[in-house]
């Protein structure tokens, strides 16, 4: 809470929302958004690390496998994603308002629909090419996080999903929204894409029992994830929820349990089915 007293001072020492256009690019009557190319930049990084891991680090993937793949991928994310959003936080609006559905870069994708979107990509992948579902899991899971930072970076540039009132010095003051706020996108892009990243590239880079690596992308996610959602203001449309906690907390608790689960049974199963992710 900030205390009225200290409102004046304040003001001084906040940062200020730099004001990025959300268009990149106009061509025309065509605009290219800065959100539309953080997914872009994130299919390209899932693309490059891919490609960098077969090359160094042969699997049961090679570089075409990798090209298909990321095109199950992109799809998952993009239907997952939106399908997640409309489902899990805001179905009675898009019930009344069918035709923002397609109007994706405006916002408005779930990573845990996303999530659910990918699975599903991967598992119709890896019985296209008769591979173990967790073979693919394991390769995929250390490519994901620096993508979760482009797209965060994309939330920032948006403006959108700032986060509650804070008297820290690295407060920020948004358009339009009172008081300073934590820059919680930004504290997503560090963990979620950047920390997470190095947890998840590091820990595959040695031999790990078989769904090791999914399980610590599930709960190195879901650990960050809710852990940021409490500096995050919650949607306005929804609030808190029951506890006291958000819609993305309670979606990132199942992410944690599962990837408990993986790792647990992965170590069980013991060194014969150790590979590299």
């Amino acid at each position: 809470m900030l205390a009225s007293g200290g409102i004046f001072h304040l003001y001084f020492r906040m940062l200020t929302y730099p004001h990025f256009d959300p268009v990149a690019i106009h061509l025309g009557p065509l605009s290219i958004r800065w959100y539309g190319l953080m997914y872009l930049l994130a299919f390209t990084f899932v693309l490059v690390l891919g490609r960098y891991r077969i090359k160094h680090q042969p699997g049961p993937l090679s570089l075409r496998d990798l090209d298909d793949l990321l095109f199950f991928g992109i799809l998952g994310t993009i239907l997952g994603g939106r399908l997640g959003y409309i489902l899990f936080y805001q179905l009675n609006y898009y019930v009344a308002h069918p035709m923002m559905v397609f109007e994706v870069w405006n916002g408005g994708m779930s990573f845990h629909g996303g999530l659910i979107g990918v699975i599903i990509a991967m598992a119709l992948f890896a019985r296209s090419r008769k591979l173990a579902f967790f073979a693919v899991a394991d390769f995929v899971a250390p490519l994901v996080p620096l993508g979760l930072a482009a797209g965060r970076f994309g939330n920032f540039i948006n403006g959108e999903l700032w986060g509650r009132p804070t008297d820290l010095p690295w407060g920020m003051l948004f358009p339009g929204v009172p008081l300073p706020r934590h820059p919680s996108q930004l504290y997503e892009l560090a963990l979620e894409g950047i920390v997470l990243f190095i947890l998840v590239w590091t820990f595959s880079m040695r031999p790990r029992p078989r769904g090791a690596t999914a399980g610590l992308f599930l709960i190195g996610y879901g650990c960050a994830r809710f852990a940021v959602e409490f500096t995050r203001e919650p949607d306005s449309f929804l609030g808190l929820l029951a506890f006291g906690l958000s819609m993305g907390q309670w979606l990132s608790l199942p992410m944690i349990l599962l990837g408990i689960g993986l790792m647990i049974n992965a170590y069980r199963r013991g060194g014969s089915d150790s590979v590299k992710a």
